[in-house]
């Protein structure tokens, strides 16, 4: 082979490489745009928070969003309004067991290492619990000032879809943040029924199920929805009002049903520190072992009894 053909051969190599390299950059800008876009839409609709902070852990999250229990940790994180991920709750809630059950260890005895084990797995699903209700009770006191700006907006002749919109620019969080999403789900195709069924799937409450049978019926038949919207508004004031004297009233009850199960385990602390070692011996046979089971299991029966009794559905 000749100088002139092996240069020709390097030119033309070296041409095919910067053209594939071109392609290979257009194809990767063209998917991080599609990326981009599809991140955008599925933030929209809820279906992944829309935050600029870095993921951690996203393998984990992967696969854990694959299974049942990361699509069910899915939907009661996207209740909370948590700016968190299965992954990362997942794997915070493994370190909490983790410091929890030495803990345990190194304070009472071994045995009661896999119990508070136990405790940390329940705390964590008792904090998504409180968090969404938290969230459900700040959505419920915004639902009288809903009903009263979407009355406003059908009177002034806004379609439905229109008005919710509003709604949604003119409340702040989470009543803003959940129309929002009802909003884009409007805007990509998806029913009011669809929409709102929703709505009251992720913050369930009596409240918001009568306001959005009124507009789903509204949007089906027509009629006065200004007048429904007028009297809702009203109910839903007297309501707040009731739930807010009553949440006062058993205030001491709820108080004495997370005392009751804190008595108990400071009175382990209590035994131990009177006379170091008395925890080892008692949990040492399977009597021992057995009655404390047994207490553990008396005191979370007392702490859901008057949980149940102080419940009054308004």
């Amino acid at each position: 082979m000749d100088l002139h053909t092996l240069v020709a051969l390097t030119t033309g190599i070296t041409l095919l490489t910067l053209v594939l390299a071109v392609l290979g950059l257009h194809a990767y800008a063209a998917g991080r745009g599609r990326q981009a876009e599809l991140v955008e839409r599925l933030s929209s609709t809820g279906q992944i928070p829309m935050t600029g902070r870095r993921r951690r852990l996203r393998t984990l999250d992967r696969r854990l969003r694959r299974t049942a229990l990361g699509r069910r940790l899915e939907l009661r994180l996207a209740a909370t309004g948590l700016d968190i991920t299965p992954g990362e709750f997942f794997a915070c809630m493994l370190a909490a067991v983790a410091a929890l059950w030495l803990v345990g260890e190194a304070t009472l005895a071994p045995f009661f290492g896999p119990l508070a084990g136990l405790l940390g797995v329940w705390a964590a699903w008792q904090f998504l619990a409180w968090q969404r209700q938290k969230r459900i009770e700040r959505f419920i006191n915004q639902l009288p000032e809903l009903a009263r700006i979407l009355a406003n907006a059908t009177q002034a002749g806004l379609a439905l879809r229109t008005a919710i919109g509003l709604a949604a620019e003119e409340l702040e969080a989470p009543a803003g943040e959940e129309l929002a999403k009802v909003a884009d789900q409007l805007a990509i195709g998806h029913s009011m029924d669809d929409a709102l069924g929703d709505l009251a799937d992720r913050l369930p409450s009596r409240e918001l199920v009568v306001l959005v049978t009124t507009l789903v019926l509204s949007n089906r038949a027509g009629g006065q929805v200004v007048g429904a919207l007028r009297n809702l508004t009203e109910t839903l004031e007297e309501r707040k009002e009731t739930r807010r004297e009553i949440r006062t009233q058993l205030s001491q009850v709820t108080m004495t049903s997370y005392a009751v199960p804190v008595l108990g385990t400071g009175a382990l602390f209590l035994m131990n520190g009177v006379k170091e070692g008395a925890l080892d011996r008692m949990t040492g046979s399977a009597i021992g072992q057995a009655c404390v089971i047994v207490a553990f299991a008396m005191y979370a029966v007392g702490f859901v009894l008057i949980r149940r009794m102080s419940r009054i559905d308004v």
